[in-house]
């Protein structure tokens, strides 16, 4: 991606938070100059704990507006892709939330961000502001992810919200790689499917048949960057797609792109990272 060097970090959350945290990785870009990318949407909610320069980020085709949102972000559940920007230098911490998790991490209903970009100032008012400040002077990445996890953990697993049925739903749908039937799902749990998309749009923000869409749409577009050639026709069989065309259009709600355009775009992000990294 035209010399930009990487310094990355990772590590598994705590015990007590792997349910609720899917991933937690820093990162550090230095690129010769301004650089833009395309984030497809996914079945977790992403959040971006910035210090240094903001990112711009635009939601979809419409790039009129792309705020920045000093100190971080929070990606609600959707189906619209993002374009991200930075001027040549991009740090902070990708955590990559179970939607239940952000349901307690927040203490609203996540309805109340799906499908838009939340300052993180406006979800976590109490902390992201001194947090913000304590990452730029921390020197190393293991002091940044304690400060991270912390947070997480004290919100998480202080907050007082039964997510139990929408937990094991999201189990399932894993499971079943996004090929469930919601109806048949609201019947194992003993509810009315009114009932569970009741539930969804508290605690996951989205329906679960568009969950289930995004779940399937990932594992899809997973398997076809990590094939050297991609027969489209069975990569939609293999995912529960009814066939080629229908697989294309949802990489072209969920991306503005072709299905080969699609996996071109991811490629190019991995070898980008794996390519280049930093010292």
């Amino acid at each position: 991606m035209g010399g930009s060097r990487w310094e990355l970090a990772s590590r598994e959350p705590c015990a007590a938070l792997r349910r609720h945290v899917r991933s937690l990785r820093g990162y550090d870009e230095r690129a010769p100059g301004p650089r833009s990318r395309r984030e497809f949407p996914e079945p977790w909610v992403v959040l971006i704990f910035e210090f240094g320069e903001s990112l711009r980020v635009t939601l979809g085709s419409d790039a009129r507006n792309a705020p920045r949102h000093p100190g971080g972000f929070a990606a609600g559940l959707g189906d619209a892709f993002a374009t991200t920007a930075h001027e040549g230098r991009q740090r902070g911490i990708q955590v990559d939330l179970a939607p239940t998790g952000a349901r307690r991490l927040f203490g609203l209903p996540l309805s109340e961000i799906a499908g838009r970009l939340v300052s993180l100032r406006d979800l976590l008012p109490a902390e992201i502001d001194t947090l913000a400040c304590r990452l730029e002077a921390s020197r190393d990445w293991a002091s940044r992810l304690d400060l991270v996890e912390a947070l997480l953990a004290r919100r998480i697993l202080g907050a007082r919200v039964d997510t139990a049925r929408v937990d094991f739903s999201l189990s399932r749908i894993e499971a079943a790689g996004g090929a469930l039937d919601v109806g048949a799902l609201a019947r194992e749990l003993g509810h009315s499917r009114k009932h569970l998309v009741a539930l969804f749009r508290d605690q996951v923000g989205i329906p679960p048949k568009l969950l289930a869409r995004l779940v399937r749409f990932e594992r899809a577009m997973r398997n076809a960057r990590g094939s050297p050639e991609v027969r489209w026709a069975e990569l939609a069989l293999a995912h529960g797609y009814f066939d080629q065309a229908h697989l294309a259009r949802d990489v072209g709600r969920f991306t503005g792109l072709t299905p080969t355009g699609a996996r071109e775009s991811l490629s190019a992000q991995v070898t980008s990272v794996q390519d280049e990294p930093g010292d």
